[in-house]
C-alpha cells in the first residue's frame, strides 16, 4: 500500500452516513474507494452540483471542480456557482477534505500557491475551509525535498487561519483541540521517535495514543 492510498483509506473512516462531503484535487478525490460498508455520501461540487458520480459512468462534457470528467448519480442537483458557494458559506458542507502544503501549530493552512509557480487560482479553497463544518487535510507528511510540512508556523501564502481540524498523513494523525495540535494516532509500524524527527510543529500526545486503523473495505460510491 502506497502513503497515499493509506492516507485515502484513514480519511474514509471520518465520513458519516448522510454526510455532504466536497473533496479537494488530488489525493481527497481517493477517498471515495474506500467508503466503510454501509456509508453513503453526497459529493458537492463548488462549481455546481451535489451528487458527484463515479469517473467510471462519466457523463460527456461535465467535469467536477478540478476540470475531470466526472459523472451524477441518481437524484443529483445542478444549480449555479452563487447558489453552490452559498451551501458552502451557509454551513452546509459537513466536511472538506483538501490537500496540503504546509500547516502549522495554530491550524493555519497553506495549500494554493508557491510563490514564483504559475498557479491556475485560488479555486474555491477560502470558502471550502472556512465554511466546512470539518476540515481534513489529507497530505503526505514531508515534502519532495524531505522538508517538514506540519510547521511551527507556515511560511507559503496562507490559504486560512485557524481552520484546520484533522491532518492525516502516512506516518499520523493529528486533531487541533482548544487551539493545540494533539497526535492522535501513528501508522502501523510508525514510531512516535520518526513522527517527531519528521514533523517540525511542536505537539502533545494523546493519552489514548494508538495505532492508525485502516479502511480495508473497497468500496463505495
Amino acid at each position: 500500500m502506497n502513503a497515499k492510498e493509506l492516507i485515502a483509506r484513514r480519511v474514509a473512516l471520518e465520513l458519516k452516513d448522510g454526510n455532504v462531503v466536497n473533496l479537494g484535487i488530488g489525493l481527497p478525490t481517493q477517498v471515495v474507494n474506500y467508503l466503510p460498508d454501509g456509508i453513503e455520501i453526497t459529493l458537492q461540487s463548488e462549481n455546481g452540483f451535489l451528487g458527484l458520480g463515479p469517473v467510471t459512468e462519466a457523463c460527456p462534457n461535465l467535469v467536477d471542480a478540478g476540470g475531470k470528467p466526472c459523472g451524477l448519480r441518481a437524484g443529483a442537483a445542478m444549480f449555479d456557482s452563487a447558489f453552490s458557494f452559498a451551501l458552502i458559506r451557509g454551513g452546509h458542507v459537513d466536511a472538506s477534505i483538501l490537500g496540503g502544503l504546509q500547516v502549522d501549530q495554530q491550524g493555519n493552512l497553506a495549500n494554493w500557491m508557491v510563490p514564483g509557480k504559475m498557479v491556475p487560482g485560488m479555486g474555491g479553497a477560502m470558502d471550502l475551509v472556512t465554511g466546512a463544518r470539518h476540515v481534513i487535510i489529507a497530505m503526505e507528511h514531508c515534502a519532495k525535498d524531505g522538508s517538514a510540512k506540519i510547521l511551527p508556523l507556515c511560511t507559503l501564502p496562507l490559504t486560512a487561519t485557524n481552520c484546520v481540524d484533522m491532518i492525516v498523513t502516512e506516518l499520523a494523525v493529528f486533531a487541533f483541540s482548544e487551539g493545540a495540535l494533539i497526535l492522535k494516532e501513528h501508522a502501523p509500524g510508525v514510531s512516535l521517535e520518526t513522527i517527531v524527527e519528521k514533523t517540525g510543529a511542536r505537539f502533545s500526545v494523546a493519552s489514548d495514543f494508538k495505532e492508525m486503523p485502516i479502511q480495508i473495505n473497497e468500496g463505495a460510491l
